[in-house]
């Protein structure tokens, strides 16, 4: 899923930190127009909280899994992954070298929890939080004065802004939709009926079943199969398409063709990397309320829980999704 579409303007109208500090909002603005609608740097976050999370080997869906080593080198690897999306050149005395000006990048899973390191004072940090519980994040841009900061009472002396001068902070993005885990957010019952399969392709077909309708990115179907072929497992030829096509699914992935499809259908639009899952059946007289698609020769609506299964139809062959 892709984060919500807040304008700059919107986000930090009435900042006077953007009128009174021109490097500020000279980086400020030179983000926004890296990535107006912030879809760039939610993926970014997405696949480091993936990332770290390791499902592939781990089989981990769920921050508080992590160790607490990882957790203190999450910040690290937000900062080195901005920087390979982004190619922010590297900074003199910070993180970054962005529009002319040093820029530290600082990471929280608690919002507000930002350590800034004393050496900071003076300048522009680039403060994100996200929320894999929420699904949400933020980022916004802060030029570190003392008046803003706690006092450092830990061994690295390192400081916190101020619950009530976080309103100084220029937001790009606030709290906006992180692409949403499907795992940890379903049904502790349906999740539990996913794990308890010992085969990765058995695991998939379940999740496939109990997850449809929602957007289910390539990290979360690499955490069920835990193969390093777990793409195969989702495609015709003995994956998941091909063995519940027979109870009605179509699985959509990320081509235009696909996207189409879900479309037509009410659903949300796989976007890159993603699978959506609809068990279908073929429309009749009294289905003239239910969006529909033509497949396969057929018109077909969603499914119900009260309808009957019924072999579903071919997915047509695949075109890339367009940029």
């Amino acid at each position: 899923m892709l984060p919500l579409d807040f304008s700059a303007a919107h986000n930090i109208a009435g900042n006077a930190a953007l009128l009174a500090d021109s490097e500020l909002a000279a980086v400020h603005k030179h983000l926004h127009t890296l990535d107006p609608k912030g879809h760039r740097f939610a993926t970014v976050l997405r696949d480091t909280i993936d990332q770290l999370l390791n499902g592939e080997v781990t089989g981990r869906y769920d921050w508080k899994t992590l160790f607490k080593t990882e957790k203190t080198h999450a910040g690290t690897i937000v900062e080195i992954n901005l920087q390979r999306e982004f190619k922010f050149d590297d900074g003199v005395a910070m993180d970054y070298r962005i529009a002319g000006s040093d820029v530290d990048c600082k990471y929280s899973q608690q919002f507000g929890g930002w350590m800034i390191p004393p050496e900071a004072r003076g300048h522009l940090c680039l403060l994100v939080w996200a929320d894999d519980y929420k699904s949400r994040w933020s980022a916004g841009l802060l030029r570190i004065e003392d008046k803003w900061l706690n006092l450092g009472n830990n061994r690295d002396m390192k400081l916190t802004v101020k619950a009530e001068h976080r309103d100084k902070i220029a937001w790009l993005w606030r709290d906006a939709e992180l692409p949403v885990n499907v795992l940890l957010h379903m049904n502790p019952r349906d999740r539990d009926a996913v794990f308890a399969h010992s085969s990765g392709q058995t695991r998939l077909n379940e999740l496939f079943r109990l997850a449809e309708r929602r957007r289910i990115g390539r990290n979360v179907v690499r955490t069920v199969a835990q193969q390093k072929d777990y793409m195969k497992r989702v495609r015709g030829n003995g994956g998941a398409r091909s063995a519940l096509r027979t109870e009605g699914f179509v699985i959509m992935g990320d081509y235009a063709s696909h996207q189409k499809i879900a479309r037509q259908l009410g659903l949300p639009a796989p976007g890159e990397g993603e699978f959506v899952s609809a068990r279908v059946i073929q429309a009749k007289p009294h289905h003239t309320a239910r969006p529909r698609v033509f497949l396969d020769d057929a018109w077909w609506v969603l499914a119900e829980s009260g309808d009957p299964k019924e072999e579903g139809p071919l997915l047509p062959k695949h075109t890339v999704a367009p940029q």
